[in-house]
């Protein structure tokens, strides 16, 4: 397998058109054209399929990049068990994640990673959870931090703690004036108030409108959003709710709102890392799964996060 023709077939890939994967590869298409024509020879068939826009990979195309990236698997693996003969803790960790993510973990992981690998630079790629997966096999990311069902044969998944959704409310709900904080409800008490709703894409957007549809309500939406930082500060400041995984509740480590767990909700997405079946670890990346499982017990419980409410709504007369 030539590894340049690798390369180009699986930019072309990535990019959707022979047009866009030679402006990213800085040559002219048809240079391009001529490689990935020169690819298909070798294989006998045609990789891809030029009748789709974007392109698409024929079923030899198919094998051959899941091929592709099994060869590139195992090169990396055989690289690092290389570098770990020479016992140097050096080298970079790739670790694709979210924002909203990134804002519970990295404050956690850095200082604790770091004093123990100083050597070692974390790379972190924020990217959209639906990107994430991608990444991996892509080999672009060497670890995804991602809330997500795990479907992927290629990824082994490893739980990092179970999530729960919470409904955010304003204390001038009406809500909130009839229920204290921490109390269960159903979403159907809620159908009456307007919701801040994060933009599709969002795990927990799947999560609301399949909440929706079950109960069949249809909330007023004042407005859609990506961030869910966003999303919680406009609800601390106006008569809003907002559907929200309990683990970003809080808003600068307190509750300026009533925060309700939701019941009869079936959550199948959780927090996980994952990252390529089969992928040898050196030290430091088993040190890295070591300090994310760790993680939960430095973080507040789902039990202890509903104390923490009911505590402010007895400072507060809420």
């Amino acid at each position: 397998m030539n590894d340049k023709h690798a390369e180009y077939v699986l930019t072309v890939l990535k990019e959707g058109s022979f047009t866009a994967a030679a402006k990213r590869l800085y040559i002219s298409q048809p240079s391009l054209s001529q490689m990935v024509k020169a690819a298909e020879s070798r294989l006998g068939a045609p990789i891809f399929d030029r009748t789709t826009d974007p392109i698409t990979l024929t079923p030899a195309g198919k094998l051959y990049v899941e091929a592709v990236l099994q060869v590139r698997g195992i090169t990396e693996n055989l690289a690092k068990q290389v570098r770990e003969l020479t016992e140097e803790e050096r080298g970079v960790l790739h670790i694709g994640i979210s924002i909203q993510r990134a804002i519970e973990i990295v404050p956690y992981l850095y200082p604790v990673f770091s004093k123990e690998f100083p050597c070692v630079k974390l790379e972190f790629h924020e990217q959209g959870s639906a990107d994430l997966e991608k990444s991996i096999l892509e080999n672009t990311i060497d670890f995804a931090c991602l809330a997500t069902v795990p479907l992927n044969p290629q990824l082994t998944y490893e739980l990092i703690k179970e999530e729960y959704v919470v409904l955010l409310a304003n204390r001038e709900c009406n809500l909130a004036r009839k229920y204290p904080s921490g109390t269960a409800i159903d979403i159907r008490e809620a159908r009456e108030e307007t919701f801040i709703s994060c933009k599709k894409g969002h795990g927990i957007r799947k999560t609301q409108d399949m909440m929706f549809l079950a109960y069949g309500i249809q909330p007023r939406i004042a407005f859609e959003i990506d961030s869910i930082e966003v999303g919680k500060r406009t609800v601390a400041a106006s008569r809003t709710v907002m559907a929200c995984p309990d683990a970003f509740a809080a808003l600068d480590g307190a509750y300026p709102y009533q925060v309700y767990p939701l019941k009869h909700v079936d959550v199948s997405r959780h927090f996980y890392v994952c990252y390529r079946k089969g992928m040898y670890m050196n030290r430091y990346q088993k040190e890295f799964l070591r300090i994310l499982h760790e993680m939960p017990k430095a973080a507040r419980s789902a039990a202890a996060f509903r104390m923490v409410t009911d505590d402010i709504d007895e400072e507060t007369g809420a």
